[in-house]
Order: structure tokens, then C-alpha cells, then sequence
């Protein structure tokens, strides 16, 4: 399988609690786009795919993986536009973004997976399991919401849709060298405790990774797209999801918003809520997080209860 990888990285080791062995980085063209992506694992069980959101890459899923490879692959792309993978000049409505998904699942020789998104991620892993519904084992959703759904204009972070609406030129010089302070915003103002929210290390690395030429254009584009995405996502959820669906939302942040929304698009629901954390679940409350969706995913049947 080899033969079909890209450039080949330096691997990335994880730096969890048992989680020493390498994680491989790779670069594939997928539906005419280059996309960087890591993986780990090994095993027969269903591989798993982990979809970031914006202001982070697939660097924000190493602790997970650390803790999913012990049973089945698992593959944490970077977005088109994100992180290492290529910047086009469209393509970010989140159907055309699933597709690339798709394509470098398929490339790799697998059929069905798990799939897992957070923020811009759940969008795009949304509307991978609408469009390939027989391909998906179990989708997992975490903390934004999905445009055209329901009274989708009424989310948690109606104080912040401003920045739905910037991009274009005068944005991207308004932001230029000032990458940092303008993701700060996120950070510090989605979480429960900013304190506690994305590490500094972190911080340091998704600053740097969007202030590369193209990347910060790329980014808003994810918001640019958004009426295509209502429109796309009305359609889609007129077909209801079969597979079993976990939705973990911040009780800081969305609540019970998207756990509501994920009813209107899929008929076998696991709502759960997040005590004490803002937006950023994997940062702020690994411990209740992480046994939450592995327990998902190794027995997706069974109650979730974050712990």
C-alpha cells in the first residue's frame, strides 16, 4: 500500500500516556487535491477518521489516537487548505471537502469507517456520512452546529458570527502578521476557561501553520461557504443518517444545540454534554472526552456517558 503514499514525513511521536509509538506522516493526492494526513494503529477493527476544525490541524487528535490504535487504523487528515495539505482556489463548501475525505479513504483500500469531526471537521464529516451513508460505520460529532439545520441562525456563538462574514482582501490584511491575536479570539473566548483551553505549545504551531502564505485566505474560505453548506445540508437532511451517531457538545459552549440538530438529521442519537467545558472538548476535558468516544467506537451500540 505503500505505493501510493505522497512525501513521506519525519514521524510524529505522541507525547500521552502510552502513547510512545510512531505516527507516521504522509502526503496523497486525493480528488485533485494534496492532502497531508497521520496515522497510527493497526487491526481488523473499522479504521477511524478524524476530521479537525478551524484555528487547529490534525495535530489536535494525537492524544486520541494514541488511545484508538490498539484495535483498527486510524487517519487524521488535514482539511483542504489546513495544516499540510494543499490550498485551492475553491472547493470549501463541506460536500466537496467530504469528498476529499472520501477519496483518500478510498485511495487507501478501505470501504467503511468510523468517522469523527469537531468544529468545521463535524460539518465535513456530516456530510461524508449523508453522501456515503453505506460506507459509514459511526459518525461522531463535536461542539459547533450544522448550517441549515433547523433554526441553525440561533447558534451558541450568535455574539461572535461576525467572523462568518470576514473574509476577503481587507480581512486578510487586517490579519496579516497578526495570525495569533486573531485566534486567540477562539481560544480563549469559546472556552469554559482560557486557562484551560488549547495549550501554548499548540498555540504556537497553529499560529505559525496559518500565518504560511494562503493559509489564513484558505481558512475563511471554511466560512465563506457556509450558505452553500445550509443549502447543501437542508437537502441532505432530508434523508435521516441510519448509523449510530454520538454528538458531544460543551456545556459551556453549544449544550444542547447540536445534540437537537444531530435528531433532525439521524434517527439513532447519543447526546452527550461535557461538564464544565467551553468549546475545545479535546483540550479542555480530555478525561471526559477521550473514554467517551473510544467507547463509542468499540461498541457504538452502547450508552455513552462522558465520565
Amino acid at each position: 500500500m505503500f505505493g501510493v503514499f505522497g512525501a513521506l514525513a519525519p514521524p510524529v511521536h505522541a507525547a500521552e500516556p502510552g502513547g510512545d509509538a510512531a505516527i507516521q506522516q504522509h502526503t496523497i493526492n486525493a480528488n485533485g487535491v494534496d492532502l497531508h494526513y497521520l496515522q497510527s494503529g493497526r487491526g481488523s477493527g473499522t479504521p477511524v477518521v478524524l476530521l479537525h476544525g478551524y484555528a487547529e490541524s490534525s495535530h489536535m487528535w494525537l492524544p486520541l489516537m494514541a488511545q484508538l490504535g490498539d484495535k483498527r487504523t486510524v487517519i487524521a487528515p488535514d482539511l483542504r487548505g489546513a495544516g499540510g495539505s494543499a490550498i485551492t482556489q475553491s472547493g470549501y463548501d463541506k460536500k466537496t471537502m467530504a469528498q476529499d475525505i472520501h477519496a483518500l479513504v478510498q485511495t487507501l483500500g478501505y470501504r467503511k469507517i468510523n468517522i469523527v469531526g469537531h468544529d468545521i471537521g463535524l460539518m465535513v464529516a456530516y456530510a461524508y456520512a449523508a453522501q456515503y451513508p453505506d460506507e459509514v460505520e459511526s459518525v461522531t460529532l463535536m461542539d459547533a452546529f450544522l448550517p441549515g439545520v433547523g433554526d441553525w441562525q440561533q447558534v451558541w456563538l450568535l455574539r461572535d458570527k461576525w467572523h462568518f462574514n470576514f473574509y476577503g482582501d481587507t480581512p486578510e490584511k487586517l490579519v496579516k502578521g497578526r495570525e495569533r491575536t486573531y485566534f486567540e479570539h477562539f481560544w480563549n473566548d469559546f472556552a469554559a476557561d482560557p486557562k484551560h483551553s488549547v495549550p501554548e505549545a499548540a498555540r504556537q504551531r497553529y499560529a505559525a501553520n496559518y500565518a504560511r502564505p494562503g493559509r489564513m485566505r484558505a481558512g475563511f474560505e471554511f466560512f465563506r461557504a457556509f450558505p452553500q453548506d445550509a443549502e447543501d445540508f437542508a437537502a441532505l437532511a432530508k434523508h435521516p443518517l441510519p448509523m449510530p451517531m454520538l454528538v458531544l457538545a460543551g456545556e459551556k459552549a453549544s449544550g444542547n444545540f447540536l445534540i437537537d440538530q444531530a435528531r433532525l438529521v439521524a434517527t439513532n442519537v447519543q447526546g452527550v454534554i461535557v461538564k464544565g467545558s467551553g468549546h475545545w472538548l479535546m483540550e479542555e476535558a480530555p478525561g471526559q472526552t477521550i473514554p467517551a468516544i473510544v467507547h463509542f467506537i468499540n461498541a457504538p451500540s452502547q450508552p455513552v456517558g462522558a465520565e
